[in-house]
């Protein structure tokens, strides 16, 4: 199936009444018609023609005929809440979050206590820019509905289902827990200056330094069950500051991955289980982390299709993760 398409053919499938999930630059998305679509800014994407950066082309990802209706909607911080509260009957919803805002902030920290989420799959990516373009271009989400885009809201496509299939969500985590010091952290916060290591306070910035920690490995925690990654962004030496691409949270338990020693070669492993395939997945996002530290440009990403992002939603946000998604007979 084509993904790999210009304005003028993204253009032609959005008059023909294809519903849409689109990432590109934002020069290529503001230039679409209205229609059934959703979009968010990413030049990095897993495509049919392998793992690629383009600035002149867009990803587009079609809903399969099986979906009955969508309705996409654009929520501030304030009401992000109300996304389950707009769950269709029978379905799943996609949502988009540009990074390093508010409703980025506010999703991170409270998504999981919000009642009802989990009662049909909730997925979704963080928009971002070229690695050059990093603090000179903002990450912006798309309503292809009503024609509005933001650098401050998300957006959120509403999805309903025929009756006869279901949506089942899933993700590829390469990492474990490693087996050293144990921290805690004091707040939900994307930053810190303090922790507790083994139950002794320290600063993290001086304990990183001093452990000489490989902070390419995420920090890794249970999170009811499921193996959670939490990467880190940029450590401060002036101010001890450290700050991550998701939240930690207090009460919880992290401890430095296990090293991934044959990065590429495990990535491709994982992606090659057969039950990973049962359901032909038709959407997936993945990691800008895990692009680079696989060298994943110009390579294939077995059956997989969709963009390389900045976080990656499955209910929460996920750093170091590929999410996706299948439908399956009920």
């Amino acid at each position: 199936m084509k993904t790999l398409m210009s304005v003028e053919e993204a253009s032609e499938r959005i008059r023909d009444g294809a519903r849409l999930l689109l990432a590109g630059e934002e020069h290529l998305l503001a230039a679409l018609p209205n229609g059934d679509w959703i979009g968010g800014t990413t030049p990095y994407m897993m495509t049919e023609e392998g793992c690629l950066c383009t600035r002149e082309k867009l990803q587009a990802v079609e809903l399969p005929r099986a979906v009955l209706s969508v309705k996409a909607h654009m929520y501030t911080a304030q009401y992000l809440k109300l996304i389950p509260k707009d769950y269709r009957h029978h379905g799943f919803a996609i949502v988009i979050l540009p990074a390093f805002t508010e409703v980025h902030t506010t999703f991170s920290k409270d998504s999981s206590s919000w009642p009802d989420v989990f009662s049909q799959p909730l997925v979704g990516w963080v928009a971002g820019t070229h690695l050059d373009d990093t603090g000179r271009k903002a990450p912006r989400v798309f309503n292809g509905q009503t024609g509005e885009s933001s650098d401050t809201k998300a957006v959120v496509l509403h999805v309903e289902l025929s009756n006869h299939l279901s949506a089942r969500m899933n993700t590829v985590n390469l990492f474990q827990t490693g087996n050293g010091d144990a921290l805690a952290f004091p707040q939900c916060s994307f930053e810190t200056t303090d922790c507790t290591v083994n139950g002794e306070k320290r600063n993290f910035a001086e304990y990183l330094a001093e452990k000489k920690v490989d902070t390419s490995v995420p920090l890794v925690a249970n999170y009811f069950g499921a193996l959670v990654n939490v990467s880190l962004r940029k450590i401060d030496a002036a101010t001890g500051k450290v700050s991550f691409f998701a939240p930690v949270f207090p009460g919880v338990h992290y401890k430095f991955a296990k090293p991934v020693e044959d990065y590429p070669g495990l990535y491709q492993a994982r992606l090659s289980i057969n039950q990973l395939w049962a359901g032909n997945p038709f959407y997936s996002c993945n990691c800008i982390l895990n692009y680079l530290a696989a060298g994943l440009e110009g390579k294939s990403a077995a059956k997989m299709i969709g963009p390389v992002v900045f976080g990656e939603i499955a209910y929460m946000l996920l750093n170091h993760t590929m999410v996706y998604l299948t439908f399956e007979p009920k």
